[in-house]
Parts: structure tokens; sequence; C-alpha cells
């Protein structure tokens, strides 16, 4: 599990932040913070480990909780967190399963390049906004080619343009953040699949669509 702490963090940003980190280290995590004395944190769970359980195995250390299986609120004194976080952590160890620490992503749609158009995206918008408890929507499409664009930038991030062959569209601006390693198979024109969220980027005064790539796979057939 993760457990982490800051006095000076907002009550307000800790379920954004709890779900970020869920995002990036799939493990089971809570984020704290001190309002008026009491220590507040708001937990976020992974696919198959229920949170809520896990909280009432350590009630007796908590003033309040509640929430579900996924997402939960809670609150405790200063005096019981190390103990709180040793017991937890000792929770989920014993009864979380190893399929559960296997990141997932949820797909909620197929579909070709050709369909991502202003049109869509303004569908898309009628949704928004999106956040925890509202996640904005991850498409997957497959067979696609970088148009001799892709590059390294930052750390480990790969810019591209994607496109598909024989679906009469144009090549569509993409990042993909931390996934550096699969630049040497893109850039030498192998095909790949993808799946990505939809947004709009803003840069100097002209509005164009982006796709932000959360995982690439490569295509070996």
């Amino acid at each position: 599990s993760l457990v982490v702490y800051n006095p000076e963090w907002s009550k307000g940003v800790i379920g954004i932040v709890a779900s970020r980190l869920v995002e990036q280290f799939y493990k089971p995590t809570i984020v704290l913070t001190l309002f008026d004395g009491i220590i507040t944190g708001s937990a976020r769970s992974v696919k198959e480990f229920d949170l809520y359980n896990a909280l009432s195995s350590c009630s007796h250390l908590l003033e309040h909780f509640g929430g579900h299986t996924f997402a939960a609120g809670l609150s405790l004194k200063p005096e019981n967190l190390e103990n709180f976080i040793h017991s937890f952590e000792e929770i989920v160890a014993s009864t979380i399963q190893e399929k559960s620490l296997t990141p997932t992503i949820d797909i909620d749609n197929e579909i070709d390049l050709k369909e991502i158009n202003n049109m869509y995206y303004s569908i898309l918008k009628y949704f928004s906004p999106f956040g925890p408890g509202n996640m904005s929507p991850v498409f997957m499409t497959r067979h696609v080619f970088d148009a001799g664009k892709a590059r390294i930038v930052g750390q480990n991030h790969l810019k591209l343009a994607i496109f598909q062959k024989d679906k009469r569209c144009f090549p569509i601006d993409a990042i993909a953040f931390n996934l550096g390693e699969y630049y040497e198979h893109i850039v030498k024109g192998n095909p790949f699949h993808i799946c990505y969220h939809i947004e709009q980027n803003s840069w100097q005064g002209r509005d164009t669509l982006q796709l932000v790539i959360k995982d690439i796979k490569l295509d070996l057939s």
C-alpha cells in the first residue's frame, strides 16, 4: 500500500492526489493532511481490493471513516498515525491478491482515427467536467503508425503524429508520457496499438486535438 502524509496539503485536493497516485503506482493509496488538529484523508483502491473492509479492520484507530469498495474518506488523531499506517499495510499485504497489483486500463470504445474531429470532441465535452467519479473516456485504436515525427521530449516522453494506413485520415498529434521505451520500435515505421484520451491543445491562439496516450502495445502480427 501507499500512505502519504503532509500537514500542509490542502484538504480539497487530497482526493485528486490519491487518484493520481493510484494511476502511477497501482496500489491501495491513502493521502492524509492535518485539518483543525485532526488528520483527515482520502483513500483510493485498485480493482478487486475492498478498501472499505480494510479500513474497517483499522477502525479502532480511526475517529470516522466512510465510503465504499474503491474510495473512502477517514479521520484520525495524530497520535494514532504511525499505528494506523502499520496496521493498514499489514492488512493490505495479507489480503490483496497478486492480480490486483497488475495495472489494467478500462477501454470505453474502440475507434478509428478518422472518427476523431472537432464535432466528435464537442460531443465528448457534454459529459465533462472529467475527474474522480467521472473519468475522461479512454479510447483504443489498433494498427497505427507514426508519420515520421516521433521524438523523445523531456525525461522519457514521446511526441508523435499518429495515422492509420488506408483509413483516409490526417495524422493527429499525440503525446505519450513515460513511454519512451517504445521509440525504437515506432521510429522504424512499425505498427502499434494505442489507448488514449482525446484533449484539446491550445498553442499561440490555435486549438487542435491531441491524443494523450496512456499505453502502447506493439503490433507484432
